[in-house]
């Protein structure tokens, strides 16, 4: 059932959720290439979501006061496997292998998941022609950037295959939040904790069984990937998740999923202005493709 916006404090509420969704997400990108420089991404996610969902769980209890129950726990379970354990992980391997603002511009198809799943299995309700148009334009940007085929392909330094990692994260991320609107869910908070705590058991389980050995990398760990790690926790996740966590309940789908035409410029930008990414002018008019397309899916909303 969906939840109304009332129009005074919650409109209030939802424009500044959306911005700290929109800037803190497009920084996070970054941030996780930088922690995992030193620390595998499964057990950076684990870790990760493990101290965020710790604290949350504490202030949640402290607030709410309340207890889920058997139903409100294994939804809240099921939702954070799929947007933590498998979406926000799978953006973790992507930059360790990739540009953090390539992976960025990937996660900016988002809505076009999002709307697609949405006519299939939700709400049945078929795209407009100008959503269809930004759909198609968002993937003709992604096939410009990541075109095998090209000449620029030769000269590129990392793999393609974590391509097809997003993509499949994004998938999940799109169903994930889908479904919050539509099954039994705890209380705000111990619902974000209990979705940090699933997405991190998953996350590590993932890494005991694909990263051999990340448990010895924790020592060498570097200053500036410590700096990192507790960035994302403190601000990536008990800030931006949090803000994300109470959008898909109380906002429409496809006005959440606009943040994914924002974070890719912000990420684009700090990978330039920190990380030393390189935008040349393909990655410039690619980008804009890309943009553009998602602003299309979501002009009417």
């Amino acid at each position: 059932m969906t939840m109304s916006i009332k129009p005074a404090s919650s409109g209030s509420k939802t424009f500044l959720y959306l911005l700290a969704v929109y800037i803190i997400w497009g920084s996070t990108y970054l941030g996780m290439k930088i922690a995992t420089e030193t620390v595998p991404p499964f057990l950076l996610s684990a870790l990760r979501f493990f101290a965020a969902g710790g604290i949350l769980l504490i202030i949640g209890y402290l607030k709410e006061r309340s207890i889920p129950t058997k139903r409100q726990l294994l939804s809240a379970i099921f939702v954070g496997v799929l947007l933590i354990g498998i979406g926000n992980t799978t953006v973790a391997l992507a930059v360790h292998y990739m540009p953090s603002g390539l992976v960025a511009l990937l996660v900016a198809a988002m809505p076009a998941w999002f709307m697609g799943l949405d006519w299939a299995f939700f709400s049945k309700k078929r795209p407009s022609l100008l959503t269809t148009i930004g759909i198609v334009l968002g993937f003709l940007g992604l096939f410009l950037l990541f075109n095998p085929f090209s000449a620029a392909h030769a000269s590129r330094s990392f793999p393609l295959w974590p391509i097809i990692v997003v993509v499949a994260g994004n998938i999940c991320w799109a169903i994930g939040s889908l479904f919050v609107q539509r099954l039994p869910m705890p209380s705000q908070m111990t619902s974000t904790a209990i979705q940090m705590l699933a997405g991190g058991t998953f996350s590590l389980l993932a890494s005991g069984l694909l990263e051999p050995g990340a448990w010895d990398t924790l020592p060498g760990m570097s200053q500036r990937s410590w700096l990192a790690y507790i960035y994302l926790v403190m601000i990536g996740s008990l800030v931006g998740y949090t803000s994300y966590s109470w959008l898909t309940r109380n906002a429409p789908p496809r006005l959440t999923a606009t943040y994914a035409y924002v974070n890719p410029v912000v990420a684009m930008f700090l990978g330039w202005a920190i990380g030393n990414e390189v935008i040349d002018s393909m990655v410039g008019v690619s980008a804009t493709v890309v943009i553009a397309g998602v602003v299309l899916m979501t002009l009417k909303k």
